[in-house]
């Protein structure tokens, strides 16, 4: 077994024990902060370099599996949010945590799982760009709609992390791949591991960052998390069988449906008026835990072709 194939295989172990340091010594990990959109960008522009724009094409040939994307994250996650809230007996601000956190669209840690899994880039990314895209305008609907608090959400500054981090590296990496052509296809082996390594730093960063937080979550809220990311999950993963036959087209939905973008919805909570800081610990524990489960399921998935 080489290097590769070890990290790929041990994907989810090595996530959980580089969050268990990075929960015990923090300062190991809180310097990539500045770094992270940066590190992000890298595994977008070679994810770039895998597709190509017949990839896209294919997508827009067949809109039924990113609207019923959409629909579903948009649709499923706040209300799961609310009723998990109310099942487990969280108090207000905990629920409207929990809302805002599945009334945010797929982050970019969706499309590097989704890379990872073999799961169809093409659409995991335009699910990522339209959810966004969306966001400023569902994202506070909703979480009025399910928790009565007023989220005021930066339009702009989302549009230009979308562009910034997802859009234009991918873009850039897609106009290498047209214009390299066939040069670079002994490279596209070596992204996967860089990707993994990549994302493993990610995570462990996003940990130290938050291991206050999560040291201080109760019980409840870490079963609250597991619970919202499990069945998003398991029903985008559904959706998808009932759509296709295709192995990629149900993992791509499963992932974008289970994976939110939870920076956003813990900015969201620790500035936006309505919430407390009690608002964050969901988005702060459902950061760490779905990359672990992504991990998992991207180990998993890449085994099965």
């Amino acid at each position: 077994m080489n290097i590769r194939q070890f990290i790929e295989s041990k994907l989810a172990f090595l996530a959980i024990a580089i969050s268990a340091i990075a929960l015990f010594y923090p300062p190991a990990f809180t310097w990539m902060r500045p770094h992270i959109p940066l590190l992000l960008g890298i595994i977008m522009f070679a994810m770039g370099m895998t597709l190509e724009a017949a990839d896209f094409k294919r997508v827009l040939k067949q809109p039924r599996f990113l609207v019923a994307g959409i629909a579903a994250q948009y649709a499923i996650m706040p209300l799961l949010g609310l009723l998990i809230g109310k099942a487990l007996g969280m108090n207000a601000e905990l629920i409207a945590g929990l809302v805002l956190l599945g009334s945010c669209p797929g982050g970019t840690a969706s499309n590097v799982i989704a890379y990872l899994a073999r799961a169809n880039i093409g659409l995991s990314v335009s699910l990522t760009l339209a959810s966004t895209l969306l966001a400023p305008l569902l994202t506070p609907w909703l979480t009025w709609l399910y928790a009565h608090a007023e989220v005021d959400v930066n339009v702009s500054k989302m549009m230009w992390d979308v562009m910034r981090i997802v859009l234009v590296p991918i873009i850039l990496g897609v106009t290498m791949r047209t214009i390299s052509g066939s040069k670079i296809k002994p490279l596209i082996g070596f992204f996967p591991l860089l990707s993994a390594g990549i994302i493993l730093a990610v995570i462990a960063c996003v940990v130290a960052l938050n291991a206050g937080n999560i040291v201080n979550a109760s019980l409840t809220v870490a079963i609250a998390v597991i619970i919202h990311n499990a069945a998003g999950l398991t029903l985008g993963y559904a959706i998808g069988a009932m759509l296709s036959g295709d192995k990629a087209i149900r993992r791509t939905l499963a992932i974008e449906v289970g994976m939110q973008n939870s920076g956003l919805a813990l900015a969201l909570a620790l500035k936006s008026t309505g919430f407390g800081a009690l608002a964050a610990l969901p988005s702060a524990l459902f950061s760490v835990w779905h990359n672990i489960t992504g991990t998992a399921l991207a180990a998993r998935w890449s085994k099965d072709k």
